[in-house]
């Protein structure tokens, strides 16, 4: 490593764990992550297997702290009120950072003012899924029975992924899906099991083991390539369907202000820790696929999906319950 490289990344450290470049003798400082969802859920999962490295990493504690509630709301809120040292970061989801802004109309905070993008962790794209019973044998043909007889599809509520995928999915086929919201993804997966409802668009990770297990059929991808864990799903545009293109995809956020050269060394250990095969393999067998970024380009994104999902919510007159 260069020597001035070293030099900045050792003043990095410090500034991040307060004077101890790698063990945090002085103060034992940990680096705290916090997550939007309570325990137990996806993104928790990712939280935790993602700390679990970085905490090797930067060689200090993780602490993963869940504060569920108000749609990501308080995680923000906790997050951004924190000092911007780098020891404090949330993981969140898509929707609290690029949807929520455009479904509610006042937010306490603005992704742009009160936050610096640190990396991408993780792609989770939209799988639709019907109950095994279904004769449909992809998405082309379950779009073209419902046509021809009405339909539903489950989501996890308005203004969720899942139903910004059902209106993508009716604006690229003329369907005309029933929407039938739900409040979250396992009462939705459940009704599509038991045949209450007709199918589901959701996260991978909901939905792998399910798949696998026999206990749903997969018809399509709402992706522009086909999923590592799920290689035998086609995409819904190698079915002729284009335009349907969502991914709940989870990045990690500083406090805004945060340095640069922190938020950089930071950047690095999330990236290094991603490339470990212990932690890509088991978030693949989880559904989640691996994927750092550059702060640039999850800034990019977060532009880009902001901007995107916006426009469908103001076409479509979606307003949050």
């Amino acid at each position: 490593m260069p020597h001035l490289l070293r030099r900045v990344m050792l003043a990095a450290l410090c500034a991040l764990f307060g004077g101890s470049a790698l063990a945090q003798a002085s103060n034992n400082r940990p680096l705290r992550i916090v997550v939007s969802f309570p325990p137990g859920g996806p993104v928790d999962f990712v939280a935790r297997a993602l700390g679990e490295q970085l905490g090797k990493e930067l060689q200090t504690t993780v602490i993963v702290d869940n504060r569920a509630g108000a749609n990501g709301a308080i995680g923000a809120g906790e997050v951004m009120r924190s000092v911007p040292d780098g020891s404090t970061l949330w993981i969140t989801s898509v929707g609290a950072a690029a949807i929520n802004p455009a479904l509610y109309d006042k937010l306490p905070y603005g992704m742009q003012r009160d936050f610096a993008p640190v990396s991408l962790v993780v792609n989770n794209v939209e799988l639709l899924v019907v109950h095994p019973a279904n004769p449909a044998d992809g998405a082309a043909a379950f779009v073209a029975a419902a046509k021809h007889s009405p339909a539903t599809l489950a989501s996890s509520g308005i203004g969720s992924i899942p139903h910004l995928a059902l209106e993508q999915l009716n604006d690229a086929t003329g369907a005309n899906f029933t929407h039938i919201p739900y409040k979250g993804a396992a009462p939705a997966i459940t009704d599509v099991m038991g045949g209450q409802v007709s199918g589901f668009f959701g996260d991978i990770p909901g939905l792998i083991g399910h798949v696998k297990g026999g206990k749903l059929k997969a018809l399509g991808i709402a992706a522009t390539a086909r999923h590592p864990a799920l290689p035998g799903v086609r995409t819904l545009a190698e079915q002729g369907i284009a335009g349907v293109d969502t991914n709940n995809w989870y990045a990690l956020f500083a406090p805004a202000k945060t340095p640069p050269a922190v938020i950089d060394v930071l950047n690095q250990a999330v990236l290094r820790a991603l490339t470990i095969a212990a932690l890509r393999d088991k978030l693949l067998a989880s559904g989640a696929e691996p994927a750092p970024s550059t702060p640039q380009a999850l800034n990019a994104l977060l532009k880009r999906d902001s901007e995107k999902w916006a426009k469908l919510i103001r076409d479509k007159r979606i307003k949050a319950e």
